[in-house]
C-alpha cells in the first residue's frame, strides 16, 4: 500500500470521484465543456494529495495539499452552479457540497 492510500482525505476524495464520475457518464443535460472541467477539478483533489503524499520535504507535501482545497472549492463552485440551473438533483449537490466541505476542512488542517 502507498502512504496515501491510508489517508482518511485520500479516501474521501476518491470515493467522491466515484461519485462525479458516475453522474458525468450518466447526465447528457451538462454542456460538454462544464463535464469535462467538474471532471478535471475533482479528479485533481485527489491527485494532488496523492502527489502531496510522496513529497519528501513537509513545505512540497503543504503546496501539494493547498492546491488540492483550491480544486475542491472549484468543483463546490461548478455543482453550486450546475444546481442553480438544474443540472444536477438538489439531493446529490448537496451530498457532493457536503463531501467537498468535509475534505476541504481535512486538507486545511493538513496545511497546519
Amino acid at each position: 500500500m502507498l502512504s496515501y492510500e491510508s489517508l482518511i482525505v485520500y479516501q474521501k476524495a476518491f470515493s467522491l470521484n466515484q461519485e462525479i464520475y458516475k453522474f458525468l457518464k450518466q447526465n447528457k443535460v451538462i454542456p460538454g465543456y462544464m463535464k469535462n472541467q467538474l471532471g478535471r477539478a475533482s479528479l485533481s483533489i485527489m491527485l494532488n494529495i496523492a502527489e502531496g503524499s510522496a513529497k519528501i520535504s513537509t513545505k512540497d507535501r503543504r503546496n501539494f495539499w493547498v492546491i488540492a482545497r483550491g480544486s475542491a472549492f472549484e468543483t463546490a463552485s461548478l455543482v453550486k452552479f450546475l444546481s442553480s440551473e438544474n443540472k444536477i438533483a438538489e439531493g446529490s449537490a448537496k451530498n457532493i457540497y457536503s463531501s467537498l466541505e468535509e475534505i476541504s476542512k481535512m486538507l486545511y488542517a493538513m496545511t497546519k
